[in-house]
């Protein structure tokens, strides 16, 4: 015989009618915010020497590209180093070379793995020293690499910073990891052509087997050109390709680091570029064509080859509360996890210096009518929990996205000078508080109304203004160390709307 107690019987009794109480409503248990580490600390100066380097997992990232190679992450970098000590690589006969080469199983967790290249290509070297006097080509940028049958194919850009005398070489390898063997030239260009020879991306169609690079910067705007798939150079000798992207006041303001992806559910062709400048407001817009080779239009129907500034913006320099903010959030590489996942990386710069720089990677989700948006916060792993209207209740943070403008500053090349390195609130996006009520009202700072209108999915009205079709989804609250709802969106005006539940 069993010898069950009496307050056994009571335990087992109140789990048996909560079991049943939970299976018969419709309404999920709230999510709880709960601590949860950060996988690892902004702040690297503790390990920013240069002997530390093998720490660099996602510190010290400069432009990235990322692709997945089976059940492997791999990103490729520029070779920027914050705290660069070149008496140190040299007395302690350290392994430094260029392109920044990483791997991951999760996107988290990073594996410094090293470098591509032991030098720059002697080629690349004499072609931009030749045209700007004696001057440039001292590092190796903006990489990209790209699978094609049993090959892997490494592009890379050299220059002089501030002129168009530039280089975008190909390197080919049977691995991921290499080692390189140079191939040549894709493309160059020299002081006086139209274009900038930086920044590649590669296009591929699948069905027809066609392939593009998309590249350019503030020199002329961005272009395209077709490519030979055989051998990864351009189809035509010396082609340079047509414009697909410039933008307003083209002289002053500076636009950069294209990269173009395919979505299958939308049929549409989603070119990214960098706004601004690169250490402070760096930011992401978004167009979209029929075709790689364009025209681009944006959220409000513009060509983007016309010179206007276009919309959406994803991001911009921002800070939310706890947190001393991040500058820089672009020059981003967007792919696929190969499972139907879109996640967009970039670099951001930690304030207040911006000098820092860590790889950001972020969840991209699709608006209705087929426009990208990033999640608020940093990935830290996925979680299998879909937001209930329960959920939403409660005290919140809110970013507005939007472009706080650079017209009163002196640029050089589309860059800031010294001195305006440092980012105050007024030009990043700061935090609003946002509270959600069972009443369907909306208070904090703000007032108006909310709907939960189906799993996954919020519409807001802020003071008249109506804001639908915000994504809602469990992430990672990096600044309080916890889990948490978060929604991302675009309002009408064209800009990302982010949230994060903060209580």
């Amino acid at each position: 015989m069993l010898n069950i107690s009496f307050k056994t019987i009571q335990k087992l009794a109140l789990l048996v009618s909560t079991s049943l109480l939970l299976s018969c409503s419709n309404k999920e248990p709230v999510f709880r915010i709960q601590k949860s580490s950060n996988p690892w600390e902004d702040n690297y100066k503790d390990v920013s020497s240069m002997r530390d380097y093998k720490k660099w997992g996602t510190y010290n990232v400069h432009d990235p590209s990322v692709k997945k190679i089976g059940d492997t992450y791999y990103s490729y970098s520029t070779d920027a180093i914050y705290g660069e000590d070149s008496v140190a690589m040299k007395n302690d006969n350290l392994p430094f070379g260029y392109i920044q080469i990483r791997k991951s199983k999760d996107l988290v967790n990073w594996e410094f793995t090293g470098w591509a290249f032991p030098e720059i290509p002697e080629e690349a070297v004499k072609w931009v020293r030749l045209n700007s006097g004696g001057n440039g080509a001292t590092n190796i940028w903006a990489p990209y690499m790209v699978s094609y049958k049993d090959k892997y194919r490494l592009y890379y850009s050299v220059s002089a910073f501030g002129r168009q005398t530039s280089y975008i070489g190909l390197a080919e390898s049977g691995s991921p990891e290499g080692p390189w063997k140079q191939v040549g030239c894709v493309v160059k260009t020299k002081d006086g052509d139209v274009m900038n020879a930086i920044d590649p991306s590669i296009a591929e169609d699948n069905v027809t087997g066609k392939q593009w690079m998309v590249y350019g910067s503030y020199f002329g705007g961005l272009h395209c050109v077709e490519l030979e798939p055989s051998t990864g150079l351009t189809k035509t000798e010396s082609d340079q390709g047509h414009l697909i992207a410039r933008r307003f006041d083209g002289k002053r303001n500076n636009i950069e680091a294209p990269e173009i992806i395919y979505n299958p559910q939308f049929k549409k062709w989603y070119l990214f570029v960098s706004y601004d400048p690169l250490v402070t407001t760096y930011n992401v817009r978004a167009g979209r064509s029929d075709s790689p080779e364009g025209p681009f239009v944006d959220f409000f129907g513009k060509d983007m080859s016309a010179e206007e500034d276009n919309m959406p913006i994803l991001t911009y320099a921002y800070r939310f509360n706890n947190h001393a903010g991040w500058a820089g959030v672009a020059h981003c590489a967007v792919f696929d996890n190969q499972e139907g996942k879109f996640f967009m990386a970039h670099q951001g710069r930690l304030s207040p210096e911006n000098f820092m720089m860590d790889l950001h990677i972020r969840e991209v989700f699709w608006t209705e009518d087929g426009w990208p948006v990033v999640s608020p916060q940093r990935y830290a792993g996925d979680f299998q929990r879909a937001v209930s209207e329960r959920d939403l209740l409660g005290k919140w943070e809110i970013l507005c996205i939007r472009d706080v403008g650079n017209s009163d500053l002196d640029l050089r090349d589309g860059q800031v000078k010294p001195d305006d390195l440092r980012l105050t609130d007024n030009r990043r996006n700061t935090p609003k508080e946002l509270i959600i009520s069972a009443d369907k009202s909306v208070g904090g700072e703000f007032s108006g109304s909310w709907k939960y209108r189906s799993v996954g999915i919020l519409d807001l009205v802020i003071e008249g203004e109506e804001i639908s079709g915000l994504r809602l989804f469990i992430g990672h609250d990096w600044e309080n160390h916890t889990n948490t709802v978060l929604f991302t969106g675009i309002d009408r005006k064209g800009q990302s709307v982010w949230g994060k539940k903060i209580q």
